[in-house]
């Protein structure tokens, strides 16, 4: 029996180079020179090893949604639904303006702008992140059933407005918006959260909710 040739790489690292590509140049515009290059390998080496590029990002992907499923299970399972958003909001501020790592949502970024030799893909990643989104749709019911939510509530409304301040904090720090704007973001997304089963009196708590 023949033994196969030993990688001369670390899998771990090369994937980690190439998602830090893909979160900067996005899928379609990270190359297949950009992604050996920041890798370190050859492309029979990328192909072996990974597949093709879109076998790669989708590990990268992967790679990426460990942190943030790991960060939304924390953040979930916070005492109230006011602190599960609060936690969710801050971490992600944090995250998307950490200077150890490209700035913004690397799944937003990488398939945000892709043409439609892509679509499949970025379906797929809007699938993903509706994952997301439909797990807090899942706390915040069972927070109205705890009365931690009034019972004009609409979790599935609230989940949703969520999900949109998430993706705008993440846009608006790919464009330069420093940890403090985001946070002054979350503060003002916070005063819209209905606190101990009352609608706080403003107008964005009132469209998170249903009439009854």
């Amino acid at each position: 029996m023949t033994v196969g040739r030993p990688r001369e790489f670390d899998v771990d690292k090369a994937l980690d180079q190439a998602l830090q590509v893909f979160w900067l140049k996005g899928y379609e515009g990270a190359s297949l020179s950009d992604l050996t290059e920041a890798m370190g390998i050859t492309r029979p080496s990328l192909y072996a090893a990974f597949g093709n590029k879109e076998a790669l990002f989708r590990k990268a992907v992967d790679r990426y949604q460990g942190w943030a499923k790991a960060a939304s299970c924390r953040a979930l399972s916070a005492t109230t639904s006011r602190e599960v958003v609060e936690q969710m909001l801050r971490v992600a501020a944090d995250w998307h303006t950490d200077p150890c790592h490209p700035r913004g949502c690397m799944m937003m970024q990488g398939t945000l702008a892709c043409g439609s030799d892509a679509e499949a893909l970025r379906e797929e990643m809007v699938s993903r992140c509706a994952e997301g989104q439909a797990a807090m749709q899942t706390r915040f019911e069972q927070a109205k059933s705890e009365g931690d939510l009034p019972d004009d509530a609409d979790p599935g409304a609230l989940a949703r407005y969520v999900t949109t301040v998430l993706r705008g904090m993440a846009v608006d720090a790919a464009g330069g918006a420093s940890r403090q704007d985001l946070y002054k973001t979350i503060d003002i997304a916070l005063r819209a959260w209905p606190v101990n089963g009352k609608a706080q009196p403003n107008r964005v708590a009132k469209a998170m909710t249903r009439r009854a």
